[in-house]
């Protein structure tokens, strides 16, 4: 917890166990289109220094011409804020929320900005992704570590010991009560628009899929890896315990890159076409990766999964993701309020100061080839 993110030149920063109270509270998130002239830049953005040829960028753009070239994270990420700020004002946590993105306007860099000209000094960060593993935890760190030397150029007073910036991530939240409740509602609601049936309906869980490369390198290698796998596993099995279901899938979205490169599988329409053959005709889909909806998803499921399953014959239902549901939103309040006296547990799984990682060699982004990487990211 002491070192600096890894090629870091911030400057020294107070000691992270610096218990002072915070100020403000950032919602930083992925990001996402709000038009079609947003496209391309937008996916440029997600891919840059990664390679990807342009025709694939191509290829990818026309899922979110689709829809009018508009995704709908943003829109649902204000959302979300506003019913934290009531959630805040309910708890008596004086604390304004300001909203970044890593890849499209408002630019966490921009929004940082702002805040530091607002007076603001000691930032709590919530991440819209409740993983482990390098895009789900550690580049968020990344992001955070990317904004200070941002701030630091723009307004150069931000770099001295009267002006450095505070900015400490919330820990992961994927294990929480309140985000497993969510989803089993979301779960028992899509079971109700299947309506009764001589079938009862099977469970899939999904999520971003990954390279095994990269799984393996998420988490400490003495803890054998795979952080980011064993935790959307024992995130399903818990939202399928709250269910009283003992009989559930877990399967992967969004595969991208070259066919020779490992990613996690099954792929949901390939799952759905094994579970057509064994007989199935009856399935429920969570998204359990995914805190809102966003391009991947609506395109993945709504549109590639749901066409297949139409195809199959198969009665198909797709739960929603947990998003502004209020015990969703009163989970952040919590983790708010508890660290906004300026103390909370900064050994809590991803909670770390100013860009620093959480612990040593956690969540090391895997070496890959340049275009392995996938256009739209892990979208949250």
């Amino acid at each position: 917890m002491t070192s600096s993110a890894p090629g870091s030149s911030a400057p020294a920063d107070p000691t992270p166990t610096d218990s002072a109270p915070f100020d403000a509270v950032l919602f930083l998130s992925f990001g996402g289109p709000d038009g079609p002239e947003d496209v391309m830049p937008f996916l440029e953005n997600v891919t840059r220094g990664r390679g990807i040829p342009r025709e694939r960028l191509e290829s990818v753009a026309e899922h979110y011409l689709h829809f009018g070239g508009v995704s709908p994270i943003n829109r649902l990420n204000l959302e979300m804020i506003d019913a934290l700020r009531r959630e805040l004002d309910r708890r008596a946590v004086d604390l304004p929320v300001y909203f970044g993105n890593r890849n499209w306007h408002p630019m966490v860099e921009d929004t940082l900005e702002e805040m530091y000209r607002a007076g603001h000094r000691r930032i709590l960060v919530f991440p819209t992704s409740a993983w482990g593993g390098y895009s789900g935890c550690r580049q968020y760190h990344e992001d955070i570590d990317r904004a200070r030397k941002a701030l630091a150029e723009r307004v150069p007073a931000s770099a001295g010991p009267d002006g450095t910036v505070v900015l400490r991530k919330l820990p992961q939240y994927w294990s929480h009560p309140a985000f497993v409740a969510a989803g089993a509602d979301a779960v028992r609601r899509a079971l109700d628009t299947l309506g009764p049936g001589d079938e009862t309906p099977r469970l899939v869980f999904t999520a971003h899929s990954v390279p095994t490369s990269a799984d393996a390198a998420s988490g400490p290698a003495a803890d054998g890896g795979r952080l980011y796998s064993r935790q959307v596993m024992a995130a399903s099995q818990a939202v399928a315990d709250e269910l009283g279901v003992t009989d559930f899938d877990q399967v992967w979205q969004s595969r991208s890159g070259p066919p020779q490169i490992p990613w996690l599988e099954p792929d949901i329409c390939d799952h759905l076409e094994n579970l057509a053959a064994e007989g199935v005709r009856r399935v429920v889909v969570y998204p359990v990766g995914f805190i809102s909806d966003h391009l991947e998803v609506i395109w993945d499921l709504d549109n590639e999964a749901a066409e297949v399953a139409e195809r199959l014959g198969m009665d198909y239902a797709r739960a929603d993701t947990v998003g502004a549901d209020p015990r969703f939103i009163s989970m952040i309040g919590e983790f708010v309020e508890a660290y906004a006296g300026g103390l909370g547990d900064l050994s809590a799984m991803g909670c770390a100061d100013n860009g620093r990682t959480c612990r040593e060699n956690c969540c090391v982004p895997a070496a890959r080839p340049r275009s392995s990487a996938s256009p739209a990211g892990r979208g949250r």
